[in-house]
């Protein structure tokens, strides 16, 4: 029909993509100029050119229309339509029998070979619609975290999960936060801070080494239900020869930093505990000694709070499977 789009992928009437059908058809001779004619007026519809090839085929319009499950008189009118659209006779009829004219015969070859090109597309389409789409999951990281954890996290997870597609942005902690609170992230790693009250005498430090602390009354998790936690802290003791002077042990990292505003202690805690925006509490960076036996500082997994995503149970579910393998 005159009045359809240029570009339409139709159910009921199955109109087809003007574009597809000549990047992949390219008829010669005769036809080539009938349809570069016709696609100048709009685009074939293949309803139309199934109706043709059916009659073409049965060459008796009652067998093509009850073929095609609709009343003769409705395949005579798509016929008429494309023989007038395309300006040739396609059918030689006469009381007692249907015949193809040379112009039919020319283009049931070619609607064959168009038919089942479009229902090829058609079939492919629908197997892609049914197929799992990856899912996109966004982790952004420090620097160290993106060289050191992150790639065998990442093979790890791909080998789990290889319908999770991961987007990694690398940044600094004072950029990866904001991101992942309004959503543009869906996990970050960051590394440790020194918290400790802004009247202790290492406040003003623009950072500190772990002999700075040794002897410090040091508040950490509660092993039983925080062991990463625990043991990442005490691990940075023991590695680099110092035993940590453990005098205060909590469940959640607020209770840790409240304990440090009341000055029971110093606490190694993940950098976005700065954003609690406690009183009294100041962080400050925490920096190992070139060439210490320390190894890499802890890192801090950072999701938003209450949020439900299964993709990043996944993720986290393959880091604490694999933590030990990474931290070697």
């Amino acid at each position: 029909r005159r009045s359809d789009p240029p570009l339409r992928l139709c159910g009921g009437t199955d109109c087809f993509a003007e574009p597809v059908i000549r990047r992949r058809f390219a008829p010669t001779g005769w036809l080539a100029t009938t349809v570069d004619r016709f696609w100048s007026k709009h685009v074939l519809e293949l309803h139309q050119l199934r109706c043709f090839v059916a009659a073409a085929e049965e060459l008796h319009f009652g067998r093509a229309a009850q073929r095609l499950q609709m009343m003769p008189s409705a395949l005579g009118r798509h016929i008429k339509l494309l023989e007038e659209d395309l300006g040739a006779r396609l059918f030689a009829r006469t009381t007692r029998a249907v015949s193809l004219t040379e112009d039919g015969a020319t283009l049931l070859r070619e609607g064959r070979a168009l038919l089942s090109r479009a229902e090829a597309i058609e079939d492919g389409f629908r197997r892609w619609l049914r197929k799992p789409q990856a899912r996109r999951f966004r982790i952004g990281a420090i620097d160290s975290a993106a060289a050191g954890l992150l790639p065998p996290l990442l093979r790890d997870v791909r080998a789990a999960h290889p319908d999770v597609a991961v987007q990694l942005l690398e940044e600094k902690t004072i950029r990866l936060l904001p991101k992942l609170l309004s959503g543009a992230l869906d996990l970050a790693f960051e590394t440790a801070v020194v918290a400790l009250s802004h009247k202790h005498g290492l406040a003003r430090r623009k950072q500190i080494v772990l002999p700075d602390i040794a002897d410090q009354p040091l508040i950490v998790p509660e092993r039983r239900s925080r062991p990463h936690s625990h043991d990442l802290t005490t691990k940075l003791f023991d590695e680099a020869g110092l035993t940590p002077n453990i005098q205060e042990i909590a469940d959640e990292k607020q209770t840790i930093v409240n304990m440090v505003a009341a000055r029971l202690g110093v606490a190694i805690v993940p950098r976005w505990t700065a954003r609690m925006a406690i009183p009294g509490v100041r962080f400050v960076p925490l920096r190992l000694k070139r060439g210490s036996a320390a190894g890499r500082l802890p890192l801090a997994a950072a999701w938003l709070k209450g949020s439900r995503d299964p993709v990043r149970d996944q993720v986290i579910a393959v880091l604490e499977a694999r933590l030990k393998s990474y931290a070697r």
